[in-house]
């Protein structure tokens, strides 16, 4: 998303940009993103703030087109570099690639640490989020609304790997009338 940002901004001539990167903060394990501080600790960070170069913005278009069209040779390179111009794309593109479908079973990785989480017992929606965090290697590359996807995915195989039970077939993406507490997700038999 940074990447894109930056990218977007450029194409804009929108060329005097700051950026914040941080990879921990004092108190907060794991650390995921700035999204997890409260006002105050984000703005102890103020001071830390960098102009971004012409060289991150460069590079950050490569980045941006390398996700956009889906280059898996490029993202791949991408995911080994050391010293990027832009610090989180080597880690960003190797989750990427873990994220393509395993040969042996179609699954990622997301969708296979929420099943790995539902075939343990979790059974809500919170459950399995809570699962699955712990067990991925932050950083954290996800949110509650992507994990929602993949296990609705689940779901809708052919055959489904999960059942949803609840006043929908699926688990809603956004904001919903339908509390997520109402769901129950249940592990089915399959063919791995």
């Amino acid at each position: 998303m940074l990447a894109h940002i930056l990218t977007c901004l450029s194409h804009k001539g929108i060329l005097k940009i700051e950026l914040l990167c941080v990879d921990a903060f004092p108190g907060i394990e794991p650390f995921h993103g700035l999204g997890q501080l409260q006002p105050e600790q984000l703005g102890s960070l103020y001071n830390g703030r960098h102009p971004v170069s012409d060289g991150q913005i460069r590079f950050a278009a490569v980045v941006d087109k390398a996700f956009a069209i889906q280059d898996t040779a490029l993202l791949t390179e991408l995911s080994g570099m050391t010293n990027p111009p832009l610090p989180w794309v080597p880690a960003a593109a190797a989750r990427w690639l873990q994220e393509q479908p395993d040969p042996a079973t179609g699954l990622g990785r997301l969708e296979s640490l929420a099943l790995a989480a539902v075939r343990a017992g979790c059974e809500t929606p919170g459950k399995i989020f809570t699962s699955v965090a712990a067990a991925d290697t932050p950083p954290q590359f996800w949110g509650d609304t992507t994990l929602w996807a993949k296990i609705n995915g689940l779901a809708h195989r052919v055959p489904p790997l999960v059942g949803i039970e609840g006043p929908m077939d699926r688990l809603p993406q956004w904001e919903s009338p339908v509390s997520l507490n109402e769901f129950r997700i249940k592990a089915l038999p399959d063919g791995f």
